[in-house]
């Protein structure tokens, strides 16, 4: 529970995020970060904890001293790849016997005893929400100790903290509103490595926003696992009243962060269909600079799967969401999440992932085969008997699908001019700039005199799947 002492606390420190110079230990960290925005935005905390130990942060791992790895465990793949990461930075130790490596995020807990006793891969273990404890863990490791804290809180949201930004473009930065999960969906693993579900005060998330504005950002991307249950308990003037007060909920934070500046494009991730409500959709309506573009998540087209993935919502429902984004804002972009091979997934109900797809034309989509995960309810509930080569099978239907829908999408953007923030040089080409729009579309287009962090028109005269290609008018 949070206590009235600690809310007001967090209330002063939102008010303003003071940064005091950071002293030097002489010592270098390394972080490699993996899975979701949140994770990069953790390791933008764990810096700033870090830095005022005298770390200084470094891009090349061979010369630092502390080297930690920020895990995910959404699915299998993402923990082998850290296994053989951590394999690889032990090899270090040959010639930098002093050398510490920790692993941090959501492998933590259920890795612990694996990665530091058995396989003796790590010397620290730090859960997502003891970050602030890895000053004292490592002076515990420096002194012959292994280190683990792996407690989970249902407080801990680390407003007072003004991340470092690691390895960013000074034009578009995360701000985490919220921290941990409380939907249980039976194929996810987040409430069991990121625990209960707790909001950030938003007076916190506005001075975040003011700071990030006057170090000349021009986009945040508001995170959280659900961002659509955002819920704090303050009055208009961010007092704290009683229990019985209207809290501010997602569509009033959105604007509270929208009217920072009109110059400061507002972003947010991630979406859950059945906490979506209209509020915010006319929320975003309301502002220029609060982006059109809604990743919303189905991870299946068949009612009966979403009942099996306990997501709270139908075929019908999702599908009603769509269509009243659409219509309060007809040129809204929206992504989407699928999971193919779900646990008793028939061949009729991947059919209808395919159709629903192809009637909601999504911008973009991020696609996965079923990879089952410890602790969650559908390992412990279903079985999971849908064989691999039909997982990928069906996954292949998806992105070919999908691979329809992007370019459908980007051809229809031919001709049309859109407002681009420019974040940096394209991926192949030095002449060439890149930058998204409204909806989220990336663009590249000549870099001529511009710069990063500028508003350019761009008109549309070409397309890739994946990407628009115009030139400034």
């Amino acid at each position: 529970m949070l206590t009235k002492e600690k809310i007001i606390d967090e209330q002063r420190q939102g008010e303003a995020l003071v940064l005091t110079e950071n002293p030097s230990n002489g010592k270098k960290m390394y972080i490699e970060s993996y899975g979701c925005q949140m994770n990069f935005s953790d390791s933008e905390i764990v810096a700033s904890i870090l830095a005022k130990e005298g770390f200084e942060s470094t891009k090349d791992y061979k010369s630092s001293d502390l080297i930690l790895l920020n895990t995910c465990s959404i699915r299998e793949k993402a923990e082998q790849t850290v296994r053989t990461r951590l394999r690889s930075f032990n090899s270090l130790k040959k010639n930098n016997p002093n050398l510490l490596i920790g692993v941090l995020g959501c492998m933590a807990e259920r890795m612990k005893e694996s990665l530091l006793e058995q396989e003796k891969l790590v010397d620290l273990v730090v859960g997502p929400d003891a970050y602030r404890d890895l000053p004292s863990l490592i002076k515990k490791v420096e002194g012959g100790q292994k280190s683990v804290n792996v407690l989970l809180s249902r407080e801990e949201t680390y407003a007072d903290i003004s991340p470092v930004r690691l390895g960013n473009n000074g034009v578009s930065a995360f701000i985490s509103i919220m921290r941990g999960c409380d939907n249980m969906c039976s194929f996810c693993v987040v409430p069991f490595t990121r625990g209960r579900e707790r909001s950030r005060n938003p007076l916190s998330i506005v001075a975040e926003a003011k700071d990030l504005l006057n170090k000349g950002y021009k986009e945040v991307t508001l995170l959280g696992q659900n961002v659509d249950s955002y819920r704090w308990n303050i009055s208009k003037k961010g007092e704290i009243i009683d229990s019985n007060t209207p809290t501010t909920n997602f569509a009033q934070l959105l604007e509270l962060v929208a009217k920072v500046s009109p110059e400061l494009r507002v972003r947010f991730s991630t979406s859950h269909p059945k906490d979506m409500t209209d509020d915010v959709v006319i929320s975003m309506s309301k502002y220029e600079n609060i982006c059109n573009y809604i990743h919303l998540p189905v991870q299946s087209g068949n009612s009966n799967v979403l009942k099996r993935m306990n997501r709270g919502y139908s075929r019908e429902w999702y599908m009603n969401r769509i269509n009243s984004i659409r219509q309060i804002i007809p040129d809204c972009g929206i992504s989407t999440d699928i999971i193919t091979g779900f646990c008793n997934e028939t061949d009729q109900e991947h059919q209808d992932t395919l159709s629903l797809l192809k009637w909601a034309e999504f911008d973009n989509a991020y696609m996965f085969f079923y990879s089952e995960r410890p602790k969650t309810l559908a390992e412990r509930k279903f079985e999971d008997d849908v064989p691999l080569a039909i997982k990928k099978q069906r996954l292949n239907d998806v992105i070919e699908a999908q691979r329809i829908n992007s370019l459908l999408n980007n051809n229809k953007s031919i001709g049309k001019t859109y407002k681009v923030l420019i974040e940096g040089f394209s991926k192949k080409s030095k002449e060439m700039f890149c930058g998204r729009t409204t909806r989220n579309a990336m663009v590249v287009f000549p870099k001529e005199s511009f710069n990063p962090g500028q508003y350019v028109n761009v008109k549309i005269e070409d397309c890739t799947v994946g990407t628009l290609i115009g030139k400034v008018v």
